[in-house]
Parts: structure tokens; C-alpha cells; sequence
């Protein structure tokens, strides 16, 4: 198990850092008070926390409490739990250029000039910068990059996949596209079971009909380029700090041909590694 102590400069990203172990599967804490960490860590290490990985942001905003740490830090060590410190910090250009966009207050000015909040918050902040296991300067720093970081940092290794997922919906083009899409794809050029009249008024997760549309060399040519696409974009899809994305698979009516198509490429996604979810918006539909 991994436990993150995050802090750093207020407006550096903590928070942000926060979100993206979240989406990785942390346990994740913010704000939490200084005099708390070590119960909290007694409680990481007999097991009574059930994650696989826990971190939680610490610092300023704790007021005086926050100059217990060190003091809370070395009873985390007797108690024989593991930790790693992160600190976040920028420079002051950009700190005070997020301050000004967000509009907030920095704590230790609440009535003056942030630069002098941020001054004060460094030098409160030098001691525990100096024992920090990781250092993370994000003054130019685009979210996906940060993002990277934080996955290449404290990611599992050989489970970069597992936080992202590939939705597949089929749906029928005469009851209109689905708002909630990213790509969306017409199978309307397969066979139409609709056309057969022992399948018109089944669907595509029935046993013969999903092979009425998917054993033809047609389909299996599709599924193999479409599977190819999708995985050539997946790494870029992470890289730039998404979590998920959203297939539309379309036929006329949304109950034969989409429905079976769907299924398949969950089918091929989840053999390649991709954790894949697959829903049918209109095959109830008359």
C-alpha cells in the first residue's frame, strides 16, 4: 500500500493531485488536520482503511496545528507505517496569476496582498519541503501533464489502463443520436436481421441473431480496424488526463445490428486490457 502525504504552496495543486489519485484509486483525504495523521495512519496500517492505496493533503489551511507535524510525522514512523511526503509548490508569477483568476483569498492574508501571503506560507512551509520525498513545481504545467506525472509517479505498474474506460451505447438513427457521445459509428452497411422474419422482433443479444450480424467477413474486417483505432487512441485519450470515453454505435432502430456490434467490441476491449461497460438505449423501443 501507498500512503501519500500531500502538501506544499496554497494555489500549487493539491487539490488537483488529489483528484487524480482519486481517479486511480486512492483513498483519498483533503484537508486534513495535522493532529489527525497519526491516529489516521494507525488506522492505514492495522488494515481498518480498506484501499489498496491512501493519500491525504495536509498544510496551511490546518492554522497553528500545522506546526505539529513534524511532531506527528515521527509518531507515524514508530508506528512502523510507511509514508511518502509530496510537496507542491510554484513559482510566484504563477501562484499569484491563479489567485487572481480564481478571485480567493490566500489564508495567511485573507485582507492583503497575496504575495505576502504566499512569502509567509514559504517560509512556514521550508522544513517540510527539505524532507519531502517527491517536489513537484507546476508553474507550467498543463492539467494533462500534471496528470501524467502524478500516473507515472504513484500508478501502479502494468496498470495504467485500469482507471480508464470505454463506454459503448448502441442506439437507432431514427430515434436521433445521443447527446452524451464522443465518437459515434453507423452500422447500418451489416446485414439487417430485420429482414429476416424469424429475428424482425428480436434483438441483438439473442444467440443467433448476434451471429446473423457478426460471423460475416464484413464485420469481423470492422471490428478489427474499429479495435485497432480505439486502442491507437486510448494512451492519448490517458495522456491527456481523460478518464473515459464515450462510443455511439448506430442503426436504424437500435435493436439488431448496433446491439450486437456492441457487445462484440466490449468483447475485444476488455481482451485487449480496456475496461469496457456496454448499454442499448433504444432496444426496448416498439
Amino acid at each position: 500500500m501507498k500512503f501519500l502525504i500531500i502538501t506544499g504552496i496554497s494555489g500549487a495543486g493539491k487539490t488537483q493531485v488529489l483528484h487524480f489519485l482519486e481517479d486511480m484509486g486512492y483513498y483519498c483525504i483533503d484537508n486534513m488536520p495535522v493532529l489527525f495523521l497519526s491516529s489516521f495512519a494507525q488506522a492505514v496500517a492495522e488494515g481498518k482503511i480498506k484501499a489498496k492505496n491512501v493519500a491525504v493533503v495536509t498544510d496551511i489551511r490546518g492554522g497553528e496545528m500545522f506546526s505539529n507535524i513534524d511532531e506527528e510525522l515521527s509518531k507515524i514512523s514508530k508506528k512502523e507505517c510507511p509514508y511518502e511526503i509530496v510537496f507542491l509548490e510554484a513559482d510566484d508569477t504563477a501562484l499569484v496569476r491563479r489567485y487572481k483568476e480564481t478571485r480567493r483569498a490566500h489564508p495567511l492574508a485573507p485582507h492583503g496582498p497575496v504575495e505576502k501571503g504566499i512569502n509567509s506560507e514559504r517560509e512556514i512551509m521550508a522544513k517540510i519541503r527539505q524532507k519531502a520525498d517527491h517536489v513537484i513545481n507546476t508553474s507550467n504545467l498543463l492539467t494533462r501533464e500534471l496528470n501524467e506525472i502524478v500516473r507515472e509517479k504513484f500508478g501502479e505498474e502494468g496498470k495504467k489502463k485500469d482507471f480508464f474506460s470505454v463506454n459503448i451505447m448502441s442506439f437507432g438513427f431514427k430515434y436521433g443520436i445521443p447527446n452524451s457521445t464522443d465518437l459515434v459509428m453507423d452500422v447500418r452497411f451489416l446485414p439487417n436481421p430485420y429482414y429476416v422474419e424469424d429475428m424482425r422482433y428480436r434483438t441483438g443479444l439473442e444467440e443467433d441473431v448476434f451471429k446473423y450480424v457478426t460471423e460475416n467477413e464484413a464485420c469481423r474486417e470492422f471490428v478489427k480496424k474499429y479495435t485497432d483505432m480505439i486502442m491507437y487512441l486510448v494512451p492519448h485519450y490517458i495522456r491527456d488526463g481523460r478518464r473515459q470515453v464515450t462510443i455511439s454505435i448506430g442503426c436504424t432502430g437500435g435493436k439488431h445490428r448496433s446491439v450486437a456490434i456492441t457487445e462484440e467490441l466490449r468483447r475485444v476491449f476488455e481482451e485487449n486490457g480496456i475496461s469496457a461497460k456496454s448499454s442499448h438505449r433504444d432496444i426496448e423501443r416498439k
